[in-house]
């Protein structure tokens, strides 16, 4: 029987789709392998996952059926992105084309599709030069990203990188300061958000972690009178993003 391949959040099942994927440079977000199975067409896919840094996970018979949607994933399920992943050094290629400082968004822990998905539309419409994510404990580009998005995707950058924090000190070296969202901040209105920006928004629960906080140069809060005490992530990022909007602005 001929081998199938469904794509519905661009997932890809089956040892010989996913090989193709791969091999045609479609960018793989995630691999699932049933846990034992070592035979050669397999160690051939995994020696492709480790090529192009993939996150891979072994998993139980149970969990892959669930996760498969054809029942032909014949012990490997890959999730691909919809969209091609950019390189910081095209974002920063972007600003300089444009005479602008750089102004980055970057996401630590956002692994909600419809957050990042709304984060990308305001990062275009603010004129940030692109979205930077971790690999890891993070959502990917999958189609309810691009369809979150508007159209979005299709013209701001979105790079997916290894250690978050290490690309912030990069980052630094390279001239630009980093600011992130954090109720304990001080108030963004007192800060000064201009020059080469990167703006880090972590998740509505846990916030931005301690190692990539600690890399930040300020932390802002936004001012909040309600009797709630935090907002949803994208709406954070909206808000901070038109702060540095506003500021350059009034240069």
């Amino acid at each position: 029987m001929k081998e199938e391949t469904k794509v519905n959040e661009n997932m890809v099942e089956g040892r010989n789709a996913v090989l193709e994927a791969f091999r045609a440079g479609k960018p793989i977000d995630k691999l699932f392998v049933l846990d034992g199975c070592t035979d050669g067409p397999v160690r051939t896919i995994l020696r492709e996952a480790k090529k192009h840094d993939v996150i891979l996970q072994f998993v139980s018979k149970e969990r892959l059926t669930k996760l498969s949607e054809t029942g032909k994933h014949q012990g490997v399920i890959a999730i691909a992105a919809a969209y091609e992943y950019s390189s910081v050094e095209d974002m920063l290629a972007l600003a300089k084309e444009r005479g602008e400082d750089p102004f980055l968004i970057l996401l630590d822990n956002i692994e909600d599709p419809h957050n990042l998905g709304a984060i990308i539309r305001t990062a275009n419409l603010a004129g940030a030069h692109g979205v930077i994510i971790p690999k890891r404990r993070a959502a990917g580009l999958t189609a309810t990203v691009a369809k979150t998005s508007a159209g979005a995707l299709n013209y701001t950058p979105v790079a997916k990188v290894t250690n978050l924090k290490k690309t912030m000190e990069e980052l630094k070296e390279k001239g630009l300061w980093f600011v992130c969202a954090d109720m304990d901040g001080e108030q963004m209105y007192k800060l000064n958000l201009t020059g080469p920006i990167g703006l880090v928004i972590g998740s509505e629960g846990e916030g931005v972690s301690r190692l990539v906080k600690e890399t930040c140069d300020f932390a802002a809060g936004i001012p909040m009178k309600g009797e709630i005490d935090s907002l949803n992530a994208s709406v954070a990022a909206g808000v901070l993003a038109y702060e540095i909007v506003r500021q350059r602005l009034c240069r």
